[in-house]
């Protein structure tokens, strides 16, 4: 089984413990921070159990190389406090474990997306210009368990099993002789990069965020593009808190396709998830604690004046999208706007519209 790298001495002495003292679901100060993390250390009952929300961004806030929210998870586990009942996580084995089925090797030709336990978005998402020549994996719903990075199990409070299935899911891809492959979603990014590295796992391919893909390419058709002259905001995923060195192609994009980004509260190293994972955990006060997350962003949002709110996370999407949409803000997938500006028409995918009712995205300017 592997093992989290953890340092205990370098958090031990750690000067700040902006891992606690900038969470935004806990208010801690340095000193009780230091104190809840000896105690996460030391294996005993800490108010952290109980409180954290397992939403990653203490991984982001942590400048001394270490893995807190790693950290905290295991514990929960080791407790029997995992933050979400035994039949929720027992359904996601059912419907999800890469081992349960033998995996038949097709051939794939690079470049490669990676769609994770969503090869239905796709149809949507991976369409035009700039993803001519795009394979995609899971190439179909019936293999997707084959291919989901099992971040899941993190946020549950169940890290053994992202130990347990990661390894297959990464074996999986290489046998597939793919030397680099675009990640859809962040999470799947932050497994293949942070997580791996976390529990020494090696892997044998280049994983490449998909923002940073979406940028190279939109370079090389610079000429197509036409500046949108929009106002947006950003809904920054939770698990973005693996890889901080690509939320800067968030502006970099923008900037290129003409989006002005307006300024919002709740941004950057101060974003709020969107409150999806929150939701199931069976702890008392979550439900409403997920409810006041998700009104928070939504106004904040409405205050900013943004003609569209951009996405990259399915369940951001499927959380906010409907709410941000009576706001009188259009929510797009990020790959949705750049085809935008390239002259393409993206397929709608509506809030909640049937297949045959959707038409093509159209914003206002």
């Amino acid at each position: 089984m592997f093992e989290l790298k953890f340092d205990k001495n370098r958090c031990l002495n750690c000067p700040d413990y902006y891992c606690l003292t900038k969470c935004l679901y806990m208010d801690l100060d340095k000193d009780r921070a230091g104190i809840e993390m000896a105690k996460i250390i030391d294996y005993q009952d800490s108010s952290l159990l109980k409180d954290c929300v397992l939403c990653y961004a203490c991984e982001e806030y942590c400048k001394r190389g270490n893995h807190p929210m790693f950290l905290i998870s295991e514990r929960l586990e080791e407790k029997n406090m995992t933050a979400v009942p035994v039949t929720f996580t027992q359904a996601l084995i059912d419907s999800y474990d890469p081992l349960a089925e033998d995996l038949s090797i097709r051939n794939i030709d690079e470049p490669v997306i990676d769609m994770c336990w969503d090869p239905q978005l796709a149809y949507f998402l991976v369409q035009g210009r700039l993803f001519e020549g795009v394979s995609t994996l899971p190439g179909d719903m019936g293999s997707k368990r084959h291919f989901g990075c099992q971040a899941i199990y993190l946020h549950t409070g169940s890290p053994s099993l992202t130990k347990k299935f990661l390894p297959k899911i990464v074996d999986n891809i290489a046998r597939h002789n793919i030397k680099e492959i675009i990640c859809a979603h962040d999470e799947c990014y932050g497994m293949f990069t942070s997580y791996a590295s976390a529990i020494g796992l090696e892997v044998p391919f280049k994983p490449l965020h998909l923002f940073e893909f979406l940028y190279n390419k939109l370079e090389e058709l610079k000429a197509s593009i036409e500046p949108l002259n929009i106002k947006a905001v950003y809904q920054r995923p939770c698990s973005s808190r693996l890889s901080p060195d690509k939320y800067l192609f968030v502006d970099k994009i923008f900037d290129l396709i003409g989006v002005h980004r307006v300024q919002r509260k709740y941004s950057g190293e101060k974003a709020l998830c969107c409150g999806a994972a929150i939701m199931h955990q069976a702890r008392e006060g979550r439900q409403e604690l997920a409810a006041r997350i998700k009104n928070m962003n939504l106004e904040d949002m409405a205050a900013s004046g943004a003609d569209v709110c951009v996405f990259n996370c399915p369940h951001c999407f499927e959380t906010l999208a409907e709410e941000v949409e009576k706001r009188g803000i259009k929510p797009v997938f990020m790959s949705d706007l750049c085809r935008l500006a390239i002259g393409e028409k993206p397929r709608d995918y509506g809030v909640h519209l049937p297949l045959e009712m959707r038409g093509t995205i159209k914003l206002k300017k």
